[in-house]
């Protein structure tokens, strides 16, 4: 189906004023895709970059299913790696079904005891629609209250970083609480073949879309710098003193590092907060609102919480540390250069990370340019990436040894 328009899915008519008044214009080729799919009640197994419209891609048709319903109730659960994006997506959901009756809610760790009997109130009462992390979820449904007995949806998003989480089972265990016939929706930025064994024992002959995998959009101009670990803090603040950008994001590998990168660049004048594990979820909020709004104009992130910053316009991205797994360098750099905008990402490249680096390019098919460094740093290392390199510990800030390669935990 060649959709130009969203009146082509024929939308209910409070569903389409939700739409317009969000702001959606023409569908997206991922929307434009697996509306149709979903709308005829198929499993899709979906994977396209950040930025290209995912998330109302399923929640569109899911919520016109749920419009037609008669008699309403629970009727889709929708699970998410991190509070930050099960957040987002309810959100989401809110504006689009504000002239429908739908209804939803957000179930996330990290709350207080109220949040935990609020969360339990609205599941035994029934919502349209159930967003949740997969360990919060299943403290519900363990405790028996939890109706999904008349459930049509189970939807699965960011399914590859769930698996890099450990979520495999937590997922296969929800599974057991909900009804055999339903359908299966799992949506991806990437798509590693972990994900297959956990489609085939969902999902029951799948439509399988691919956007653009594995490249950064377009519109994102990616640059280099081959440096020593010593030069990388420098570096950093060169990247940033006396820079009118009004977004800037931070990616480091550890949250010890995240908190270090925070202490550093205060200490050198420049507004910027770090989001991580050890900020309750209210202060996490506050961190995220203060970037959105344009008020603080530098946020340091892990990749695990990456996933729940949804902010328009953020004109560069920073790679302190080069990422371990060679895909999530597309997600990294996608959150620049969203929605055919342009954007920068500059990449820090540490002796021990240049064959990773060299992967990277190899995924997306591109040579990434590799500048030269400002003349008061000195040389850098040369570019050998075949090189073998050992892999040491320290970076350019303290904050304990520096994990590479390592899987990130539950917890980021």
């Amino acid at each position: 189906m060649d959709s130009k328009s969203f009146e082509d899915f024929n939308f209910s008519d409070d569903l389409m004023e939700g739409l317009y008044t969000m702001g959606y214009d023409v569908p997206t080729p991922i929307q434009q895709l697996v509306i149709p799919e979903i709308l005829q009640n198929k499993d899709v197994l979906a994977c396209a970059q950040t930025g290209t419209g995912k998330t109302a891609a399923y929640l569109l048709p899911t919520l016109q299913r749920i419009s037609e319903l008669k008699i309403p109730h629970t009727s889709v659960l929708i699970i998410a790696p991190t509070r930050e994006l099960a957040h987002q997506i309810d959100q989401s959901f809110q504006g689009l079904a504000y002239f429908t009756h739908a209804s939803s809610i957000a179930i996330y760790g990290g709350n207080d005891g109220m949040s935990f009997e609020r969360e339990k109130k609205a599941l035994m009462e029934g919502t349209s629609v159930v967003i949740a992390t997969p360990g919060r979820l299943l403290s519900h449904l363990r405790m028996g209250y939890v109706k999904f007995n008349l459930l049509d949806t189970l939807i699965l998003d960011e399914a590859d970083k769930m698996l890099d989480m450990g979520f495999s089972d937590d997922i296969v265990a929800i599974t057991q609480f909900l009804p055999e016939k339903r359908q299966n929706l799992l949506f991806s930025a990437t798509m590693p073949a972990k994900i297959r064994p956990l489609a085939k024992r969902m999902m029951k002959d799948p439509v399988e879309v691919n956007i653009a995998i594995s490249k950064p959009a377009a519109g994102i101009t990616q640059e280099a710098y081959v440096v020593h670990d010593a030069q990388k803090a420098k570096l950093l603040l060169s990247l940033l003193e006396g820079k009118d950008i009004a977004s800037i994001l931070i990616f480091a590998s550890t949250k010890l590092v995240v908190k270090s990168l925070e202490k550093e660049l205060q200490r050198a004048n420049i507004s910027c907060n770090a989001i991580h594990s050890d900020l309750t979820q209210e202060r996490r909020e506050e961190v995220l609102l203060k970037f959105r709004n344009r008020n603080v104009p530098v946020l340091i992130a892990t990749d695990i919480l990456s996933r729940g910053i949804d902010v328009e316009n953020i004109g560069l991205v920073i790679n302190y540390d080069v990422p371990g797994d060679a895909e999530d360098y597309v997600h990294r750099v996608g959150r620049t250069a969203r929605a055919e905008t342009t954007g920068r990402a500059v990449t820090l490249i540490g002796p021990k990370d240049q064959s990773r680096f060299a992967q990277i390019e190899e995924l997306i098919e591109t040579t990434v340019p590799k500048l030269e460094l400002p003349a008061e740093l000195g040389p850098g290392p040369e570019w050998n990436p075949l090189k073998k390199k050992s892999f040491g510990g320290g970076g350019g800030f303290k904050g304990g040894k520096r994990r590479f390669n390592n899987k990130p935990k539950r917890k980021a």
